[in-house]
């Protein structure tokens, strides 16, 4: 029996998400895939926008890719790299495990270096806004303005247990539908559209028809014990940070940060610029990407 194989092409989808959010589109933009080896024979894939040297670096969130910027990319328009964690999309595995954020940083420092050494701002979702915290403490020099987007190392297992349900659920899928099924129930503000060009990005086809996703499942052993990465020590790299800080924080209730990470944070660094964006959830990204864009446009361009 012959099985029907979706097709993929990475770069054929970009005129969908500017036509889902009203952006102009005059055909398709310059963006190329990176690979940069690793010391030890691993490596770390990225997608780089734009022909000038990288004006920002955007690190996704857990269980994502680098592609969950494309429409933060298009409203953008300018050069940046949009980096694969380790454990991640295209990228190799991370050294212990794919929620290590020391780990990551260490094999990002290396992707920043060799990619966006001059990016005027790094910008980290969830997870990635972690490998930023640590890539800031690992190497400073490379985060000259650093963005969080809805995460704080005060997020814990608690407040993203509806995330984690969803990370830790099946393995493979029988079928696209099915995968794109659980995708929606657990993604009420996106569109099927976002979420089935999502799939496209984050899952493969395998020879038998069934679908698995493109990152590595958290490990025990990289984690609390209880399957939640350790975030809480990055507070002192929040204390310790000299550049300017961001965070922008999503205010539907699929938001992982609360008024006390919040104040927190504004606690460690009286300096950091705060941002609600009312309409969007956990993931900022991808519920509200233009007027995320517009805060980092105005972040690292403008006024700080």
């Amino acid at each position: 029996m012959s099985v029907e194989m979706v097709p993929y092409d990475e770069f054929s989808m970009f005129h969908e998400n500017a036509s889902e959010f009203g952006l102009a589109y005059d055909g398709p933009p310059v963006v190329r895939r990176e690979r940069v080896e690793l010391d030890d024979g691993r490596h770390i894939s990225a997608l780089v926008w734009g022909e000038g040297p990288p004006e920002l670096v955007l690190l996704h969130g857990g269980a994502q890719n680098a592609h969950t910027w494309d429409t933060v990319a298009l409203a953008l328009g300018r050069p940046l790299v949009c980096i694969d964690l380790p454990g991640h999309g295209h990228s190799g595995p991370g050294t212990e495990g794919s929620a290590d954020v020391f780990g990551n940083a260490v094999d990002v420092a290396v992707a920043v270096r060799t990619l966006g050494a001059q990016a005027s701002a790094v910008v980290g979702m969830s997870l990635g806004g972690m490998t930023m915290l640590a890539l800031a403490g690992h190497a400073p020099e490379l985060v000259r303005k650093a963005v969080l987007v809805d995460v704080t190392p005060g997020v814990d297992e608690k407040k993203s247990s509806n995330i984690a349900a969803f990370i830790n659920g099946p393995e493979s899928f029988d079928s696209f539908d099915d995968l794109l099924a659980r995708t929606i129930e657990f993604n009420p503000t996106r569109t099927v559209e976002s979420l089935r060009r999502g799939i496209l990005h984050n899952a493969e086809q395998r020879p038998d028809g069934s679908w698995v996703w493109r990152y590595a499942r958290f490990r025990v052993s990289e984690t609390k014990g209880d399957g939640f990465p350790r975030f809480g020590d990055l507070w002192d790299v929040v204390s310790d940070l000299t550049v300017p800080l961001m965070l922008v924080r999503g205010m539907r209730e699929q938001s992982v940060v609360d008024d006390a990470d919040e104040a927190e944070l504004i606690r460690r660094s009286p300096t950091a610029r705060i941002e609600h964006v009312e309409n969007a959830g956990h993931s900022v990204q991808g519920d509200t990407p233009v007027e995320l864009a517009a805060l980092i446009e105005d972040f690292a361009f403008g006024r700080a």
